[in-house]
Order: structure tokens, then C-alpha cells, then sequence
């Protein structure tokens, strides 16, 4: 078990998030921030509605992926209320007025904003026009990440091994396609794997200008084709800021626990729907079963590319092999999904329960890292106490 810093001051805290909107019917956040019993514990999981194995590419069930249930909501207020003063403050088009009215000490930030490339920025970017701190990463790193193209660029102009890609965003483009097949074909800025299908893998022209034109006409942005690595993928969860970074336990995604002869990538499909929490999916593994050789190797590039983006607080980094075992970084992920259920699989909570860091305390880490970059809180020893030796 981690020795986690004891609380040294209780904070004025404003938890700023998104709900989905198939969950807000049954469970509402707003306005109850000063009583916290009227919020109910009891959600069904939100894709309990999902039946089918494959998505119909021309539904909208994709469209609030990236934001959070009432029940994850709810675990960061429980979380953080344990220490600190909670308020809830709802991303919408009145948050700014209500963020200005309450000048909270630090935000929590777990917003994912709908609409725009710089749509993870927009919260920050209040905040930071506020004077206000907050976790996380700062408005441009945000809205570099969500550009995949963007941070890539980056990563391969300063030498950490990203898999080669084209940005399209006219069906034209793809006869000057310089990608060799098999590619993955993505929309340019989403996350949650957001229009990441069971058959996004394009091993030809038809194939590939299939998915080019679905992803051009649903999601209204340019296309990311990239070339697509049969190796292993992993998932990096890291903590700290600057020098003071800790890589918790590496987590491997099993694709064998798919369904039989669906395409090895981590899909909407896999995320969302054959892997539920009432029928989970044994599809990850944690700690990853690695050489040393080459977990230094994925910890590594991580840690270099969490600098180069200048991420902060905290970041989960996809990871995957290529024909010869060599790991590439294919996205940093600075606003990581937090669902609180172990059955829900997800990556950064199972990542600190491996060693031993609950739910509340990786929260309440991550509210202190922030505290402290900003100078809030001083607290002697507490990178050194809650981090090193981590991982082990």
C-alpha cells in the first residue's frame, strides 16, 4: 500500500464536469451541491440499451461518449468532499457566470465540452481567464492531444516513435495517399474511441475511402489515416509534473477476449458495448506481462512524450507494437476516462488499484498535485512520499 500525503488544508473545490444526456433523465447533479444525500447511488449502466455486436455507423450513440455518468460524476464529488468543500458546476453556457460567482480555491476538471476542436480547452481556458487553478493540463496541450495530428507531429519531429499517418479532409485526397495499407481509419479529434469501429482497419483503396467518407459526413472534421500496428497494445497511466513523474503499472489490452473474428483494436464496439459491467470482459491485463527490456522501452517514450506535450497532473498514453515488438505512442490522453466500477475496466483506476491507490485517493492525488504546482498548498515530502516507489 502507498503512503498517500495526509490533507493538510480543506479547499474550496468546484467539480466541473459534462453528464451524458441518456443519464440525465433518471439522475440529475445540478443544483443539489448543498445536499449531497438527495444524490441518489442507484444507475443503470448506460449502455445497457446497447444489444447488437456492431454499431450502425449512421446512429448518433457515439455522440456523448466522451462525457461521464451520473455515477462517475458523483464518485469525484465523493471523493474529493471527504477532504475539501465540493461545489458542482455543470460545463454548459452558464458556467462561466457561475465559476465567477463562486471564485472556488481549484477547480477539478473533468469537462469534456461537445463541440469544436478546442472543446477540452474551453473550461481551462475560463478558468485560466479567471485566475483560477485547476488539475490538468493547460488549454493548448488540451487542444493539442484532441488534434491527433497535431501531437503527432510533434512526437515524430523530436524522435518519440509515433506510427506513420496522412490527414485528409476531402475524399479526393485519398488517391495521394503516401500511408502503406493495412490503416486505421479515425476521425481527427475525438476520443473515447469515438468513431473507432470494428472495421475502421482499411487494407484497401475501397476500404479505406468507405471509412474516409463515413467518418467525413458523420463527424463533419478531417480524417486521420494511420498506419495500423499488428503488435500488442498497451495503456500508460501517469502521474506528476516536470521531472516528478511516476508510470503506474502498465496495463495490456487482451484482444482475445473478443468476440471471435472481430479486428484487434480497442473499438467503440469493444469500449462500450461487448464489454458492459454487468458481462465484463476479461480484456484487460494489469500489471502487462513485459521484458524489462521492454517496459523501460514503453515507459520511457512515455514519460518523454508527457514532457514534450507538457501535460500535467496527470495523462493516460496508448501504446502499440509494431511487426518487430517496438513500441509507438498512438495518442496522449490528458483528460482520462475515471469510471469508478472495477467492472467497468477502466484503465487509469485499474492502473493505481495495482498498486494499491482506492478511487478516492487517486482523486484526492490528483487534486494535491495541482494544489501544489500551483502553489496553493505547500507540502514538504509529498511527491516523495505519495509517488516514489510506485511502481514495484
Amino acid at each position: 500500500m502507498v503512503n498517500l500525503p495526509a490533507q493538510s488544508k480543506q479547499l474550496r473545490v468546484a467539480l466541473v464536469y459534462n453528464q451524458k444526456k441518456e443519464d440525465v433523465t433518471q439522475h440529475t447533479l445540478k443544483d443539489k451541491s448543498d445536499d449531497p444525500a438527495s444524490l441518489t447511488k442507484e444507475i443503470s449502466p448506460h449502455i445497457s440499451n446497447f444489444h447488437s455486436t456492431q454499431v450502425n455507423h449512421d446512429s448518433e450513440t457515439d455522440l456523448y461518449a466522451e462525457w461521464d455518468t451520473f455515477a462517475t460524476i458523483d464518485a469525484v464529488r465523493e471523493a474529493l468532499a471527504e477532504h475539501h468543500s465540493v461545489t458542482m458546476v455543470e460545463a454548459d453556457e452558464e458556467a462561466y457566470v457561475k465559476i465567477r460567482g463562486l471564485r472556488p480555491e481549484i477547480v477539478f476538471n473533468i469537462a469534456e465540452g461537445l463541440t469544436g476542436v478546442s472543446r477540452e480547452a474551453q473550461i481551462p481556458a475560463m478558468l485560466e481567464m479567471l485566475n483560477i487553478p485547476y488539475t490538468g493540463s493547460d488549454p493548448l496541450t488540451l487542444a493539442l492531444c484532441l488534434d491527433k495530428s497535431r501531437a503527432k507531429e510533434i512526437m515524430a519531429f523530436h524522435g518519440i516513435p509515433t506510427p506513420a499517418f496522412q490527414v485528409i479532409s476531402h475524399e479526393e485526397e485519398i488517391h495521394s495517399l503516401r500511408v502503406s495499407f493495412p490503416v486505421i481509419v479515425k476521425p481527427l479529434h475525438e476520443g473515447s474511441s469515438k468513431g473507432i469501429f470494428n472495421n475502421s482497419v482499411a487494407h484497401n483503396l475501397n476500404e479505406l475511402r468507405k471509412e474516409a467518407v463515413s467518418i467525413l459526413m458523420r463527424y463533419n472534421e478531417p480524417v486521420l489515416i494511420e498506419q495500423y500496428l499488428p503488435g500488442r497494445e498497451f495503456t500508460v497511466a501517469i502521474l506528476g509534473n516536470g521531472s516528478n513523474l511516476t508510470v503506474l503499472p502498465i496495463v495490456e489490452i487482451k484482444f482475445d477476449t473478443l468476440p471471435p473474428g472481430v479486428t484487434p483494436i480497442y473499438s467503440y464496439e469493444a469500449k462500450w458495448i461487448w464489454d458492459r459491467a454487468e458481462d465484463p470482459l476479461e480484456i484487460f491485463s494489469c500489471p502487462a506481462r513485459l521484458t524489462d527490456r521492454l517496459r523501460e522501452e514503453i515507459e520511457r517514450i512515455c514519460r518523454e512524450a508527457f514532457t514534450l506535450l507538457r501535460c500535467r497532473d496527470w495523462c493516460r498514453i496508448d501504446v502499440r507494437l509494431d511487426g518487430e515488438g517496438r513500441p509507438h505512442i498512438i495518442e496522449l490522453n490528458p483528460l482520462p476516462g475515471i469510471l469508478p466500477n472495477p467492472e467497468d475496466n477502466s484503465c487509469f483506476p485499474k492502473a493505481a488499484r495495482a498498486t494499491g491507490i482506492s478511487y478516492n485517493q487517486l482523486i484526492q492525488t490528483v487534486l494535491l498535485l495541482a494544489a501544489e504546482r500551483t502553489e496553493i498548498i505547500s507540502a514538504p515530502g509529498f511527491r516523495r512520499s505519495t509517488l516514489t516507489g510506485v511502481c514495484v
